[in-house]
């Protein structure tokens, strides 16, 4: 029997000029370019893609090689912890990431470093025993993995057999904390030999992590994220070469950590493009590539301490984005994570999240899916090719740790992360559940009853310098949010915009959903009904709701004949509204008394803050 499957063989081959003549007629007229799409490294991606057939799979994780599935261990009580360890290892986990309290992850939570709390919370745990243990460490909890070494020993076993990765990482530390106890010469010199004692005891490693995360977690772009990751890799690779390691073994010692995200094809590009950047910096060592290990988080940024069950989907679509990418361990945040100090049921979801996506779906049995996408061979060479340029300038600055103290890192991050933020708050960077369609109702999930730790910190820094702060993207819509349910906690009823639906059904229902969803993504509720027989009965609805915001809705049509009339009803308001564009009516309705409009595009954290300013103004 014959594989073809010839459905389509009655049909003749569509080309591609085929194609754009019907886009054309689509578009009527509008540019070719509002069909693509720009990353904030200002890379095209197109509408369509031809398949790339000369491509070659990227060589990262074997093909049908499962990842890790690697579980937070992040209680601050030993006992707790060892107990969720037992757990997660019980019930599918591969691996533990032990998180050591003010490290980049630690969300305000983690380990302390100290000998007795890692015997204790390792307690049952078979070392030798296939599971991979990987550290987030912070520079004072760096002497965790030297405790460790110390247990391995302990327990006379060989540590050859036991699958640790030490995340040793001073110039992650100094990014994130922007400061330094020590010169990078000094530090260096530690680096090597902490990297050198775990080698020589006969750790398998690796030892040294590049981090990416802490470029993603503060809001800047994947090509940023990749060339701190390979800058800060060379750097660590120079510092052993010159501490008397040989590049063969060097190279062995160094992992990779990056951030996975909602955003599937620049996760997988990003994962992708890693692995040929990393090999073109061995080939330029004089050694043939080979895999290094890259670890994926799922990324803290997206993350909304509102709706956090939409966090479930995210972090689905950022664990499958990871693994398609080739990530060889993949640690995810539960999606209660910005909540608190997560619980089991969080635990076991985000855990089981992974299992399924592993042995239900099988997306590890492919080596390099993306191998051959018109699309993802393209992004990931762009990608590639942006990452490089921005490490050469890295570089040319004297390195990672040396760009860092310029502030040159910090000054590109910085633009990226202001353009995503204006991005979020004109909701052309949607966040489900926050920026779009709240739900003013929603009953927060449970968190354990877990005070936040404080993390340790290092004696006087000899070096300071701008650190890369963490965020989260929904922070400024959650702060609104914050202040409605204070109202709320205050006066029994949260601020309120009266919706002053104009028309018939048809005629404002859309616009009706959209002033809803915009004012309450602010915590503003909206009053809404069916329209109304005459302005006196508007007037008189809008008396009785309590609210002092109005908003007219209604269509284009029916704005030019009745809006003007309709907003001078509504003049007892503290501030009118209007949804939609003005157009030529705007001076018009400017003199009746509609001081904002409200549509696709605008600057809703600015309209809604100003709303709070005149609701307290007005009290």
């Amino acid at each position: 029997m014959s594989d073809d499957l010839p459905l389509g063989a009655e049909f003749p081959a569509a080309s591609r000029e085929q194609w754009l003549k019907l886009v054309e007629g689509a578009l009527k007229g509008a540019p070719f370019d509002k069909l693509v799409a720009r990353t904030y490294d200002d890379l095209a991606i197109e509408p369509l893609y031809p398949r790339a057939a000369d491509a070659t799979p990227v060589v990262g994780r074997a093909a049908g090689t499962a990842w890790t599935l690697m579980q937070r261990v992040d209680h601050p009580d030993p006992a707790a912890a060892n107990a969720q360890a037992l757990h997660d290892l019980e019930n599918g986990a591969r691996g533990l990431t032990l998180v050591l309290a003010g490290s980049v992850s630690a969300n305000g939570f983690g380990l302390d470093a100290g000998a007795d709390t890692l015997a204790r919370v390792l307690d049952g745990v078979a070392l030798n025993a296939g599971i991979a243990i990987d550290f987030n460490l912070s520079p004072p909890t760096r002497d965790a993995v030297r405790h460790f070494a110390a247990l391995v020993q302990a327990r006379k076993l060989a540590p050859s057999a036991v699958d640790m990765r030490a995340s040793i990482n001073p110039i992650g530390g100094l990014a994130a904390s922007g400061t330094s106890p020590r010169p990078w010469p000094e530090l260096a010199t530690t680096f090597v030999a902490m990297v050198r004692e775990l080698s020589n005891q006969g750790f398998a490693g690796p030892f040294a992590v590049a981090d990416g995360r802490i470029i993603h977690n503060t809001g800047g772009s994947e090509a940023q994220e990749l060339a701190f990751a390979i800058a800060s890799a060379v750097d660590y690779l120079r510092a052993l070469e010159a501490g008397g390691v040989p590049l063969e073994a060097a190279r062995r010692m160094i992992y990779f950590r990056l951030s996975a995200d909602a955003d599937q094809l620049l996760t997988i590009a990003k994962f992708r493009a890693l692995r040929k950047l990393w090999a073109r910096i061995e080939e330029a060592c004089g050694l043939a590539p080979k895999p290094a290990h890259v670890a994926a988080e799922t990324a803290w940024r997206m993350l909304t301490r509102r709706d956090p069950y939409v966090n479930m989907l995210r972090t689905t679509i950022a664990v499958a984005a990871a693994g398609l990418g080739g990530a060889d361990s993949i640690t995810a945040l539960p999606h209660t994570a910005p909540l608190g100090l997560p619980d089991a049921f969080a635990r076991r979801a985000v855990r089981n999240t992974q299992l399924i996506l592993l042995e239900e779906s099988n997306l590890a049995k492919v080596g390099d899916p993306a191998a051959g996408s018109g699309a993802l061979e393209d992004l990931t060479g762009k990608l590639g090719a942006a990452a490089w340029s921005l490490f050469q300038e890295i570089d040319a600055a004297g390195g990672a740790w040396a760009a860092l103290e310029r502030g040159l890192i910090q000054g590109k991050v910085a633009a990226v992360r202001a353009k995503r933020l204006q991005a979020v708050a004109r909701r052309k960077d949607a966040l489900t559940g926050t920026s779009d369609f709240p739900d003013l109702k929603e009953t927060p999930p449970a968190v354990l009853d877990v005070a936040p730790v404080v993390a340790p910190k290092e004696g006087a820094a000899a070096l300071m310098i701008e650190p890369l702060r963490r965020i989260r993207l929904a922070e400024p819509f959650e702060r609104l949010r914050d202040a409605s349910d204070r109202i709320l906690a205050q006066t029994g009823a949260r601020p309120k915009v009266f919706l002053a639906n104009l028309g018939r059904l048809s005629d404002f229902t859309a616009r009706a959903t959209f002033a809803r969803n915009f004012f309450e993504a602010g915590g503003i509720e909206a009053v809404t009904n069916d329209g109304f027989g005459s302005r006196d009965e508007m007037a008189a609805a809008f008396k009785a709701s309590g609210a002092r915001l109005a908003c007219l809705c209604s269509s284009d049509k029916v704005y030019a004949t009745d809006a003007v009339d309709a907003a001078k009803a509504l003049a007892g308001a503290a501030h009118v509204c209007l949804a939609g564009r003005p157009r030529d009516l705007e001076p018009a309705l400017k003199v009746a008394g509609v001081g904002t409009f409200i549509f696709a595009g605008c600057d809703v954290l600015e309209i809604l803050g100003q709303a709070y300013d005149r609701l307290n103004r007005s009290r």
